[in-house]
């Protein structure tokens, strides 16, 4: 039986309208793509040798000299690279777990996944020696415990958002807690690394430990990224996400052990880097004026944040180099003293 015309009116409408959202993420993402690039050159470009956009990118494309060459391509770009790919994976955990709670302030930095990832990183430099390869297991086990706690604690025939958030921030702080304790019984010299470490940095960051970070982190947002149209059904809500067909709970757990693998992978080689997992979701959400959380621009957003921050912690009290986390936590800060002030308004009108 052919449709009416009415539905045959309703389709013609939904199809443009589709196209053009689509149209204006792709758009969006170019964009952002664009400067983040444009900031990773110029974070190449920084230090005692300077170099423009231009320069960096004859060098990259084999036009430098010996030391150039060395300068670009082996000590400044795999700080860039780590940047970038940190950048968008934080983005996109920060997505899913915004998703999942419907809460612009569920992110690994509220619900404590990134002070999981540190507390296992500490235990690994405190207890085993600070490998590359320990503290990385360490980060990743302690992301994924930490996960699985918060989760199962908040289990209540089902595990909501605000439930997640109020059980995280309290496994949060009593993990910062141990933190600080580890740190004061450690060594001067292992206390000192951690507490550069733990403030979120990418100085010092070179293949040899990026590589490795790289090959869990690429496919793992790849994963995540194909998995955006179910995660675009469970924000609906738990009936409608059924009624489509989804395994509501198998999902969301696949979906965080995912998202805090990606935090953790980051932690491991970063520290943890703060409020970039909460903020660039938010605002790539207001860009693209879309009604549900797009994994894509949060991505692209959270590349470009991490990487303009890491140019500003570079150059601003340079030579010295400030750890990346603190210019992030300058930013999240800020975002939320304006998201505590939108919902005061908001509830003011209600």
């Amino acid at each position: 039986m052919s449709a009416g015309p009415e539905a045959r009116a309703a389709s013609r409408v939904r199809i443009p309208g589709r196209a053009r959202r689509l149209g204006r993420e792709s758009a969006l993402c170019l964009l952002l793509s664009g400067l983040a690039v444009l900031f990773a050159l110029l974070v190449v470009g920084s230090g005692d040798y300077p170099m423009g956009p231009g320069k960096v990118i004859d060098v990259i494309l084999g036009g430098g000299e010996g030391l150039e060459s060395t300068i670009v391509l082996q000590w400044r770009a795999p700080r860039a690279v780590a940047a970038l790919a940190f950048g968008a994976a934080l983005g996109v955990a920060g997505a899913v777990f915004q998703s999942l709670t419907r809460n612009p302030l569920g992110s690994p930095d509220i619900i404590g996944f990134s002070t999981g990832a540190y507390t296992g990183a500490l235990l690994a430099l405190t207890l085993v020696g600070g490998s590359f390869l320990a503290t990385s297991l360490g980060a990743l086990a302690g992301g994924l415990l930490t996960a699985l706690a918060v989760y199962f604690l908040a289990w209540r025939r089902g595990s909501h958002g605000f439930r997640l958030i109020l059980v995280g921030i309290g496994i949060s702080a009593m993990l910062a807690a141990l933190n600080q304790w580890l740190v004061l019984r450690a060594e001067i010299e292992v206390a000192m690394a951690a507490a550069v470490w733990g403030a979120g940095t990418l100085n010092g960051v070179g293949w040899p430990v990026l590589i490795p970070a790289l090959i869990a982190i690429v496919p793992i947002l790849g994963l995540v990224l194909a998995g955006g149209t179910t995660l675009n059904m469970l924000e609906m809500g738990d009936d409608t996400a059924t009624a489509l067909g989804i395994r509501v709970e198998p999902a969301r757990l696949a979906m965080v052990v995912l998202a805090v693998l990606l935090t953790a992978a980051t932690t491991a080689v970063a520290g943890p880097i703060a409020f970039v997992a909460l903020v660039a979701p938010q605002l790539a959400k207001r860009l693209n004026r879309a009604a549900g959380m797009r994994l894509a621009p949060a991505a692209c957003m959270g590349a470009l944040l991490l990487v303009a921050s890491d140019l500003v912690a570079q150059r601003l009290f340079a030579p010295v180099q400030l750890p990346v986390g603190v210019v992030t936590v300058s930013i999240g800060g800020v975002y939320l003293i304006w998201l505590l002030a939108r919902e005061g308004k908001a509830a003011q009108r209600g």
